[in-house]
């Protein structure tokens, strides 16, 4: 194994297969019963809880905790999904530790939380295995919704709106439904198929069509949408990725994080995902994180995450980035693109190291580099789309746009954090405006 790891360039097949399997497990064993019962009698189901109030999609977090410790977990699930309807997908990548776990009241008189994530994993999961589906559609209303985009927002507005009793057709670009919790997200934090599952079991709901490789364009058109259904929601996330702004930066080797990601996602063997000897990925967020961690766990040598600020200023948490680095990961911050460097290929990198301002300081860092992932962050693309607010979707607190009768929400609306939950939470916030805009 250790001979095939120093072999040069980009290669597939660096490790053998104990490996890859070790290294793309779960990252989180699951909690068993008993552990989960542990774990929840150390909540003192505070009043006034400020988990709850830290959760993005407002879970009465003391409840479900109390669910699980009288051995309810499947009511702790629907309490859950009432709020967050793709709870089990959050519980494995929302960053807890720096929204409900970080004012636990635990963490702030012990420094230990109580596990909230892991305690919505064990309910969500406990309920899904059962195969039920806990909610019921409401009579039809006869009013149809558009969804553009089977993403977190997505799909978490066409379950609502189908609960509702509306009917709904979810559109989406790609081959599959989930958008990046499908196709943007770390393997070893979702295996085994759960996002599909996830998806397929969200639509037990009924009353939810979905259509794939369909996307806004010459063919499918807002207008269009306007004309054929009662409303429209816009879910469709960030397609484009930002440039370097680097010289060289077109070489080959050069590639976009998301599309190294979802290659292994959908890869039926993450063995034959080629990946270089020495690595650099560029970027402080929750993508640079999982580029630069997959990257050593197929076998690259050399991995360097290279952010243009200081770590206390990475979009990716404090865990993310302790995760990096106990994999090998190496963190330079107060760096910049300058030069990629190589005949056709990367074969350097050069950096530019910054002050606080951003201002160069005359000092560089070269780099040698066989692959350079960019994760510096994507742009909404498409035409003809409501008012913009900078790069995205302008909206309201409700999620309605410039254009009667569109919402939108996740990614490629302006306001919240981006985030899965907070993705779920203005999905379900602008299904209920837009059944209270169709019913009255």
């Amino acid at each position: 194994m250790a001979d095939k790891i120093f072999e040069p360039g980009v290669q597939k097949g660096r490790l053998d297969a104990q490996a890859y399997e070790a290294n793309f497990a779960d990252l989180h064993a699951p909690l068993d019963s008993h552990e989960a019962l542990v774990a929840a009698d150390r909540c003192y189901f505070c009043h006034d809880a400020p988990c709850v109030t830290a959760c993005p999609t407002d879970i009465d977090i003391p409840l479900f905790i109390r669910q699980i410790a009288t051995g309810t977990p499947d009511a702790a699930a629907k309490t859950i999904l009432s709020q967050n309807i793709m709870g089990g997908m959050c519980a494995r990548v929302c960053p807890t530790e720096q929204l409900c776990e970080e004012v636990c009241v635990r963490e702030e008189a012990e420094g230990k939380p109580v596990l909230i994530g892991q305690l919505q994993r064990y309910a969500t999961d406990h309920l899904q295995e059962q195969g039920h589906h806990p909610f019921t559609r409401a009579a039809e209303t006869g009013k149809t919704v558009a969804v553009v985009g089977a993403g977190p927002a997505g799909l978490s507005a066409a379950h609502r709106l189908a609960m509702l009793g509306h009917n709904v057709v979810v559109l989406d670009a790609h081959d599959k439904a989930g958008g990046l919790n499908e196709y943007g997200i770390a393997s070893y934090k979702t295996p085994d198929g759960f996002a599909q599952g996830e998806v397929d079991w969200l639509l037990k709901i009924g009353g939810i069509k979905v259509e794939t490789g369909r996307a806004l364009g010459a063919d499918l058109t807002l207008a269009s949408l306007q004309s054929d259904y009662d409303a429209v929601f816009l879910a469709i996330g960030l397609g484009g990725v930002n440039a370097l702004g680097a010289a060289g930066e077109d070489k080959d080797g050069v590639l976009d994080a998301v599309d190294f990601i979802s290659e292994l996602r959908q890869a039926s063997d993450v063995a034959q995902v080629p990946i270089g000897r020495d690595v650099v990925v560029i970027g402080g967020g929750m993508t640079a994180v999982d580029a630069a961690v997959q990257s050593k766990l197929l076998g690259a040598l050399n991995v360097t995450l290279v952010y243009r600020r200081g770590r206390d200023r990475m979009n990716a948490s404090v865990f993310e980035q302790d995760l990096a680095a106990s994999k090998g990961v190496r963190i330079v911050t107060h760096a910049t693109p300058k030069e990629v460097i190589g005949n056709g290929a990367v074969r350097e990198i050069e950096f530019d190291y910054v002050d606080e301002d951003m201002v160069a300081t005359g000092q560089t860092l070269r780099l040698t580099a066989d692959q350079v992932f960019k994760a510096i962050g994507q742009t909404l693309e498409g035409d003809d789309l409501p008012a913009l607010e900078g790069r995205k979707i302008q909206v309201d607190e409700n999620g309605r746009t410039s254009v009667k009768g569109v919402w939108a929400g996740g990614d490629c609306a302006s306001g919240g954090d981006d985030l899965t939950v907070t993705a779920v939470a203005e999905g379900r916030d602008a299904a209920m405006d837009i059944h209270a805009a169709l019913v009255g």
